[in-house]
Order: structure tokens, then C-alpha cells, then sequence
């Protein structure tokens, strides 16, 4: 199974000090040896974004900084985990570097699987 991490902090407006990326390109290095990261990635403050919006068929952008947002996504990751306990315990494992913050996980669709998945639904219904 692979999940969506999505990690979201306070926003910082400095980049991180060279210990702080030191050690996450050492956890990075590690996961992705590990085979339990696929993809990473973080993000740049919001004043370098925007929010597009759709609601009742009218679009607004907001233009960054979101001043008025407690916390904002810092990045994210592709973990490859056979559970979500699993994913979970990965999570915590990267919150244990980063300090503070939180992770989203979700799961994302996998086709494959789910074709097997109704493959093997068909092959029930079939011998019942």
C-alpha cells in the first residue's frame, strides 16, 4: 500500500539551518534505502503561493502570504507501508526528526490492487 504524508507546521519564514537539512537528507537517504519512502519533498513559504478557489461556479485566487492560517503544509511524502499502522508508525518515526507538527495520512488508490481486488470478487460470485 502506498500513503499521502502530508506534513503540516507552523510556517517558517527562514530556511532551515544546515543541521536541520543535514539530518532530514540522512532520514531521507536511510528511507528511501529502506524502500518505506518513495517521494518527498518540501515546500517554499506561502508568500511564493496562491489558493485558487472554486465555489457556486465563481474562481478566486488569493495571492500568499495566508497570514490568517494557523499552520500550512510544509511537504510531503510517498511512503510505502503494508498498513496503516504501519504508515502511522513511519509518520511518527519523521515527527520524531522535524520536532513540530502533524502528518495526514491518506491512502492513495492503487489501481492494480484494485483490480485484482474485484478480479477476486468476480471469481467468488462466480463459484457461488
Amino acid at each position: 500500500m502506498r500513503f499521502l504524508s502530508i506534513y503540516k507546521t507552523i510556517e517558517r519564514n527562514a530556511p532551515p539551518a544546515p543541521e536541520e537539512m543535514a539530518a532530514m537528507g540522512k532520514l531521507i537517504e536511510e528511507a528511501m534505502q529502506a524502500g518505506w519512502l518513495l517521494a518527498t519533498e518540501g515546500c517554499l513559504p506561502t508568500a511564493f503561493g496562491a489558493r485558487v478557489r472554486r465555489d457556486d461556479g465563481k474562481v478566486t485566487v488569493i495571492d500568499g502570504p495566508f497570514a490568517e492560517t494557523k499552520e500550512v503544509v510544509g511537504g510531503f511524502a510517498i511512503l510505502k507501508a503494508a498498513s496503516k499502522e504501519e504508515a502511522v508508525e513511519l509518520a511518527k518515526a519523521f515527527l520524531s526528526h522535524v520536532g513540530r507538527g502533524e502528518c495526514e495520512l491518506r491512502q492513495l488508490y492503487d489501481a492494480e490492487a484494485d483490480e485484482h481486488a474485484c478480479a477476486d470478487q468476480r471469481e467468488q460470485v462466480e463459484v457461488a
